[in-house]
């Protein structure tokens, strides 16, 4: 297994994900972009800074010209645009201009901040992703989406605006809690239903060493992921087509992560959205009862949810209306017609989107 993936667009290598087991490899790879004489911002949150920031600047600190720290208070609440007001005017306060680079230091929160004020700052400057969750390292790191929420609308601005680089420190993974490893798990199976049934099946044969963080069958699991995710983005890197089937679980997911005032960890709400459009792929026929099944007891395997308590059907079903992945009044809905094959359908009634909430809300039995 090679540690490095080269990203590609229209058949011309853009940028590389490293799979690495520490941070040792860091400076090799800015002396290879060429970032040196540059300022370079590292921008992180409270809680990954306490565990890596001293010896990210360590490494960088005689790298450019000078090593400038973002540090903004960790989770969802922070990803707003007051933040990045703040980040900005840090940027020019310390006179970054559009040669300069940011490092993003942290989950997907700090990585898609990061990357949409690079995209914004002075038009565009340069960054690099360094994710520090399984979420981040398999899914928002890499094909360049960025942006922030408004409100209580996730992700409703952003940018498309891709990295220099992803350097992935396995590493890191052993210092999230049981919570986040788990939640990236969500967006790890979703890869196996969409585009790889084989990829599904290794999953629930190595349930136990993923779940225990062996080293080896993380790194398989973590390469195996991020060469889905290139696959689709190579192909569409604007989600103009078939990225979309990356949203799979995220149009009733996101409704329960926004309802739920994102108490659940957003692989949280992926699993439980994914189990949603598993029971409508399943009474459209796409599906076998078996299959429903399967899956069902594949994502509860990995200590993930599969239903939700406490919310009104109808007004999950509002908030799916708002999603930014509305086309022309309807919704893009992401359903299987088998294990490891996705499609996009704009069909999707009312009511069998209702089906799919009941289903989660209640997660009876399917007839």
């Amino acid at each position: 297994m090679n540690s490095s993936i080269t990203v590609h667009y229209n058949n011309q290598p853009i940028y590389d994900i490293l799979l690495e087991n520490s941070y040792a490899q860091l400076l090799e790879e800015l002396n290879e972009l060429g970032t040196d004489n540059l300022k370079i911002c590292i921008v992180s949150d409270t809680n990954v800074s306490k565990l890596y920031l001293e010896e990210l600047i360590h490494i960088v600190k005689n790298h450019g010209q000078a090593v400038e720290t973002f540090v903004f208070e960790a989770g969802e609440d922070s990803k707003n645009l007051d933040t990045v007001y703040s980040l900005y005017d840090h940027l020019i306060q310390a006179k970054f201009d559009r040669k300069d680079l940011l490092i993003a230091l942290g989950g997907g929160v700090v990585g898609d901040l990061t990357g949409y004020a690079a995209a914004t700052y002075l038009r565009g400057i340069g960054f690099i992703q360094i994710p520090t969750s399984l979420l981040a390292m398999v899914d928002s790191s890499i094909g360049g989406k960025t942006g922030v929420d408004f409100h209580s609308y996730k992700n409703m601005i952003g940018a498309f605006h891709q990295p220099a680089s992803v350097y992935i420190n396995l590493s890191t993974l052993t210092s999230l809690s049981s919570n986040q490893y788990n939640a990236g798990l969500g967006e790890i199976i979703k890869h196996g239903l969409i585009k790889d049934a084989n990829y599904y099946q290794w999953l629930k044969e190595h349930n136990n060493e993923i779940k225990s963080r062996e080293v080896h069958v993380m790194k398989e699991m973590v390469y195996r992921s991020c060469m889905i995710k290139r696959e689709v983005v190579e192909k569409d890197p604007k989600e103009l087509s078939d990225r979309a089937l990356l949203n799979f679980g995220h149009t009733i997911g996101h409704a329960v992560e926004k309802l739920m005032n994102f108490k659940l960890l957003h692989g949280e709400c992926v699993a439980i959205g994914m189990a949603a459009a598993c029971y409508i792929s399943y009474k459209r026929g796409y599906l076998l009862k078996e299959e429903l099944e399967d899956i069902i007891t594949c994502i509860n395997s990995f200590d993930l949810p599969v239903k939700v308590s406490g919310l009104n059907p109808e007004e999950i079903f509002q908030a799916t209306t708002h999603d930014k992945k509305m086309e022309s009044g309807k919704i893009k809905f992401i359903l299987l017609s088998k294990i490891g094959k996705a499609f996009i359908d704009t069909s999707v009634t009312k009511e069998e989107i209702m089906d799919g909430i009941q289903y989660i809300l209640t997660c009876e039995d399917a007839s």
